[in-house]
This record gives structure tokens, C-alpha cells and sequence, in this order.
């Protein structure tokens, strides 16, 4: 017994050791994170490069390195950063994005847009650099492309809409036609959303009040809102505005309860979605157990197109989201070779996304 019990404690030791540098390097990358949410960046910053003195090839830690020393005001750091993550990976879509953002600082906007272009071509679906993209055009006057550029932002994460009505970036371009509907977009959802007042509109969507009330009656003489009154109090008397109620079935409204929006009508399209994600990871699996390396990458296309289900995974499965597209340019880049030796990471990606997926269809169907 006593043999046994040495063993053991022999085996916990080797064990420890072994996953030591990994224990210490986490516990320094979470007080990084940590320091960031704090806005203690210098604290931050001594983490960071803790941790690349072991390792000085961890993309993830210099990239929130390189973030750091940006918000710090120190540009050439940040860069020489951003450009040792690209020595190790030229298709990096994040450290493009990053150095398109410390061109963007000192007013280099042409290199700027140089950079971010990298970025989207790393990751068409990089809602951000899309989103940069059209700040980045607006300052340079090129008003058709940078609506253009914002208009695919929005395609892909619809909170680059409200973004957008507040962000000084896009002065050239607020007098064109199609950024009046990016703003129609931002009131559609407000009221999709349950508010119903100018005061809440204006709330929820950072408009001034007279773009709001203007915006409002351009929808109203579209036949896509209307307006109604509402008595508060005795004497007051406030404008209320809804949806069109065949408008708001098509786009599927929502009202709030006391937790917040509820949906209204039959099968909510994430619930929908989340269905297809399921079956599909099932055609994926199957596509990397036999090492099919064009039909896997075939199959990342419902994960990560955003007229599928990719903007339900960046919503609800961000970080598996970034892992298919990584391995999406890596087989691309690759091939078999690299489907092979990353077969076991790719499976348990997926089993763990199919777990998930799981949880919440039940949890849809007890709510139902």
C-alpha cells in the first residue's frame, strides 16, 4: 500500500511539472486581461511580456501585447508587434486589422486601407476590418466604396449600424442617400426591439433627436411605420411609433418582457439556424474523419458564411467561430497534411459545438 501511495504521489509531481509552464503562462494571461478591463495598461503590458519570454512566438499574447502598448499611444511598439505576428503568420486577419488601426492614428489612411484590405482578404467575414474599411474610405473621399465597405459591415454584425450614426469617421458620406438607410436600419431594429418612444429611439440608438423624428417620418410615408398617441399623465400627450404589422411578421418583430425581448410568431430563425448548425456539423465531422480536405473546407462554409449560420456563430460561438476560419486558410494554405496532423484538435472543436448546440435547442424547446 505504502508502494502505491508513493506512485501516486510520483505521478501528480511528473504531472504538475509537465503542465507548469502552461499553468503559469495562463495565470500571467488572465492578469493581463484582467489589468486591460482595468485600463491598467502598463500592469498589463509587464504580463504580456512575461509570458513571451518563454515563449516569444504566442500570437495570442502579442496581439493583446501589441493592444496594450496601442492605447498606451506607443505606435512603434505596437507595430513592431503586429509585424513579428505577421513574420509568423502573413494571413493573420486580427494583426492586419490592429496595424491598419495605428496607420489610422497617425492620419495615414491610404496605408490604412492598404492594411485592412489584408485583413478582409485573410477573413471575408471580419465584420470590424469591413467596418474600418469604411472609415478608412470615407476619410479618403471615396463615398460610393466606403457605403459600400459599411453596408457589408452591417450584413455581417447589424450593431455596425448604430456604430455607424455616431461615428465622426463617416462626415463625407452622411448626406448620401444610402447612408439614410443605414439609418432607417438602426430605427427598424430599435422598434424591432420593443421601443416605441422618441426619448427610448433615442436611447437605444445614439441619433439626435431631429434624426431620429426625421428618419421616423421618412418611414411612415414608406408605409413602414406608423405613428399613433399615447396620454401620459393628464395633460401630456406623446407620439408613439410601431412597425407595420405585416412589416414586423416578415422580419420577425420582438416585445419586450421583463427580461428583455421576447419573439414573436412561430420557429425564431436562431432556433432555425441552430438546427443547421447541428446537421452540418455532423457532414464535417464525417468530412475530416475521412480526410477529405476539400469537402471539409466545403463544409466550414455554413460555420462561417454569414448568409448561412456564420452570424449565428459569431454571436453565440465567437471563439469557435475564429478557430474554423483559422483552419479554413490553414487547409487552404496546407491541405491534407495539415487536416492529418490537426484531425483530433478539429473533431473536438466540433463535438464541442455540437454539445452546445444541444444544450440550447433544449433549452428553446423547454421555453417553448
Amino acid at each position: 500500500m505504502k508502494n502505491e501511495k508513493k506512485d501516486t504521489s510520483l505521478s501528480k509531481k511528473e504531472e504538475t511539472g509537465l503542465t507548469n509552464v502552461n499553468y503559469q503562462r495562463d495565470r500571467l494571461f488572465k492578469k493581463g486581461i484582467n489589468f486591460m478591463a482595468d485600463e491598467k495598461l502598463e500592469e498589463a503590458v509587464r504580463n504580456f511580456e512575461m509570458i513571451l519570454r518563454t515563449d516569444p512566438n504566442d500570437v495570442e499574447v502579442m496581439l493583446k501585447l501589441g493592444y496594450s502598448r496601442f492605447h498606451l499611444d506607443d505606435y512603434s511598439e505596437a507595430m513592431r508587434v503586429y509585424d513579428k505576428i505577421l513574420d509568423i503568420d502573413i494571413t493573420n486577419p486580427e494583426a492586419w486589422n490592429l496595424k491598419s488601426l495605428v496607420n489610422y492614428e497617425k492620419k495615414n489612411y491610404a496605408k490604412a486601407l492598404d492594411c485592412v484590405e489584408k485583413a478582409i482578404d485573410s477573413d471575408p467575414t471580419y465584420g470590424m476590418a469591413w467596418y474600418n474599411k469604411g472609415c478608412y474610405l470615407s476619410m479618403l473621399n471615396q463615398v460610393p466604396d466606403s457605403l459600400e465597405a459599411l453596408k457589408r459591415s452591417i450584413e455581417i454584425d447589424v450593431k455596425n449600424a448604430r456604430k455607424a450614426v455616431k461615428d465622426k469617421d463617416f462626415v463625407n458620406v452622411r448626406s448620401e442617400e444610402g447612408f439614410k438607410r443605414i439609418i432607417e436600419v438602426v430605427l427598424i431594429e430599435s422598434l424591432r426591439q420593443g421601443y416605441h418612444t422618441i426619448g427610448a429611439i433615442v436611447w437605444t440608438t445614439f441619433l439626435g433627436k431631429e434624426d431620429t423624428i426625421k428618419g421616423l417620418d421618412e418611414l411612415i410615408l414608406k408605409g413602414v411605420v406608423i405613428k399613433s398617441e399615447k396620454r401620459q399623465g393628464f395633460n401630456q400627450i406623446i407620439p408613439i411609433y410601431d412597425l407595420v404589422p405585416d412589416v414586423a411578421k416578415k422580419i420577425g418583430a420582438k416585445r419586450r418582457g421583463l427580461l428583455g425581448p421576447k419573439e414573436i410568431g412561430k420557429v425564431p430563425t436562431p432556433v432555425k439556424n441552430l438546427k443547421e448548425i447541428g446537421l452540418a456539423i455532423q457532414t464535417t465531422r464525417t468530412a475530416i474523419e475521412n480526410e477529405d480536405t476539400e469537402k471539409t473546407v466545403d463544409s466550414f462554409d455554413v460555420f462561417i458564411n454569414p448568409g448561412k449560420c456564420g452570424q449565428q456563430m459569431i454571436e453565440e460561438f465567437l471563439d469557435e467561430h475564429r478557430e474554423i476560419r483559422l483552419y479554413k486558410i490553414r487547409l487552404d494554405d496546407k491541405g491534407k497534411d495539415y487536416l492529418i496532423d490537426n484531425k483530433k484538435k478539429m473533431l473536438e472543436l466540433f463535438e464541442t459545438i455540437e454539445m452546445q448546440v444541444t444544450k440550447k435547442l433544449r433549452a428553446s424547446v423547454t421555453q417553448n
